[in-house]
């Protein structure tokens, strides 16, 4: 039997103290219609990983998602057949589908490509970007400092902002090996702005980046975006560390 999500603590709560109810999947790509219905589902059962709807171990029922997301199972099955085939769920015998449990060696990995990708991003960005991209980054960057009470919306517009830096470094293959890391985050779960103190010391990070962009210093862009990602895993880290 599935574990009731409502019996879970989150890392550190107090005990008998009950966990907030879990995010549900999102239908705004498929009430947008601008995708395929399997890309839709897709894209909404990432957001579910990301958001932590699904947890690691949790089951993935095609005919759940189905009726959660009003759509026939054919759509669900191509998306759950990616999701497979990126290694994001697994086969568990009896149980059918569930979220796969990544290990610390893994996350390392991941976090290792992610800085170097970051840094390139953020190096190409400082030479490419267009005074309204800048005008742009800076932009999201306020608004992530504005949100600081909210992991949430803090983890999507620090995902916008991130996504707007790689848009301004002008390299398709820098852009597609980001976009299929942004997959594998997916099953890391639930922000790493949760952590306390997090929010607070990306802010400062966001600002050396989109400073150091906005003067044109690629070294010191590069540099400073790598930085992040490291406070990223070392905050990634604690989280996994704590929910044993």
């Amino acid at each position: 039997m599935d574990k009731d999500a409502t019996a879970e603590r989150p890392p550190g709560a107090p005990a008998g103290e009950a966990e907030p109810a879990r995010p549900t999947l999102d239908r705004g790509a498929l009430e947008r219609g601008a995708l395929p219905l399997g890309e839709a589902v897709f894209r909404a059962l990432c957001g579910a990983l990301r958001d932590g709807a699904y947890r690691p171990g949790d089951r993935i029922v095609e005919d759940e998602v189905a009726q959660k997301l009003e759509v026939s199972r054919t759509p669900v099955r191509e998306a759950l057949g990616r999701l497979l085939a990126k290694g994001l769920i697994e086969h568990a015998g009896g149980r059918g589908m569930v979220v796969r449990r990544p290990d610390a060696a893994e996350v390392l990995e991941l976090y290792a490509m992610r800085e170097i990708l970051e840094g390139a991003a953020a190096r190409l960005a400082a030479i490419q970007a267009t005074p309204p991209e800048v005008d742009t980054l800076r932009d999201l960057a306020d608004g992530f400092a504005g949100a600081a009470d909210d992991p949430r919306a803090l983890a999507r517009l620090n995902r916008l902002l991130h996504e707007a830096i790689v848009r301004a470094a002008r390299n398709r293959f820098l852009d597609a090996a980001l976009r299929e890391m942004q997959d594998a985050i997916a099953l890391l779960g639930p922000t790493t702005f949760n952590v306390g103190g997090r929010p607070t010391t990306a802010v400062a990070e966001h600002a050396a980046i989109v400073g150091a962009i906005a003067a044109r210093d690629a070294d010191t862009a590069e540099q400073a975006a790598r930085a992040h990602i490291r406070e990223a895993l070392r905050a990634r880290l604690r989280l996994m560390q704590d929910a044993g």
